[in-house]
């Protein structure tokens, strides 16, 4: 008997051990059909797009065109350059010195502004215009006030005096003797100036003190010793404006031009 109850009692134990088993096995299947939903839910594939295009496109085009406006645009240069040119003009309400009167007709005549040049012309006396440095008062053109306006649209040829060293008449329009004689170098920018002084010094004889006496004038010199290195200073150039001090004011009466002569 105690055998038969202990064998009854093995095969009980065995009986629940397989039961316990088949009780185990189901509960754990659960735990492995939630697994591929966990993967399913993973953040990683759904991060990597939404990160990459939310940091790319809005640095770049941020940062670019903020730069470059900023940085390349300065506009102080433009000012810079035109103060030479109000260095030259007179205190409002003062009459121009003789210095100042010339660089004013000096613009002028080099972008040949001949309205400019009629209103400082004297209002009686005209201006006297002189291809060398001797004034000859007997042959020299004078033009007044009105007709120094279109001269420089003047077709008619003007016999202005005869050539040094030829002989040979001087028959030019105003335009084609302004280009010879009077603006015939960049005298604004390349010019050594000076007051009532000559500073070029020719072979023609330079009478300007005498035909213009320093109580009443004064003249503004514009030399430039050189313009082809390669002439060894025998291009050079001088112009002289010449005014009438009236009071203290200045009224344009000479253009005298010099230059080498054979």
């Amino acid at each position: 008997m105690n055998t038969v109850k202990i064998v009854g009692r093995s095969a009980l134990a065995a009986v629940l051990l397989v039961l316990a088993g088949c009780n185990a096995t189901p509960e754990a299947k659960p735990e492995a059909t939630l697994a591929p939903e966990q993967t399913q839910v993973s953040p990683s594939p759904t991060a990597s797009p939404t990160a990459s295009p939310t940091a790319s496109p809005t640095a770049s085009p941020t940062a670019s065109p903020t730069a470059s406006p900023t940085a390349s645009p300065l506009p102080s240069e433009p000012a810079e350059s035109q103060q030479p040119q109000a260095s030259a003009v007179p205190e409002e309400g003062m009459p121009p010195t003789a210095e100042e009167a010339a660089t004013t007709v000096l613009r002028a005549l080099k972008a040949g502004d001949m309205e400019t040049i009629a209103s400082w012309a004297h209002p009686d006396k005209g201006v006297r215009f002189s291809p060398y440095a001797y004034v000859d008062t007997a042959t020299d053109l004078v033009f007044t006030r009105d007709k120094l306006k279109g001269l420089m649209k003047d077709p008619k040829p003007y016999v202005w005096r005869e050539f040094a060293g030829s002989g040979e008449i001087m028959k030019l329009t105003f335009a084609e003797y302004f280009k010879r004689f009077v603006y015939d170098a960049d005298f604004l920018n390349d010019a050594k100036t000076a007051l009532n002084k000559g500073l070029g010094q020719g072979t023609t004889l330079n009478n300007i003190n005498e035909v213009y006496p320093k109580d009443k004038y004064d003249f503004v010199e514009y030399h430039i010793a050189g313009v082809d290195p390669a002439n060894e200073g025998m291009d050079w150039r001088s112009l002289r404006l010449v005014f009438e001090k009236i009071g203290e004011d200045h009224a344009l009466v000479g253009i005298v031009h010099d230059q080498w002569t054979p």
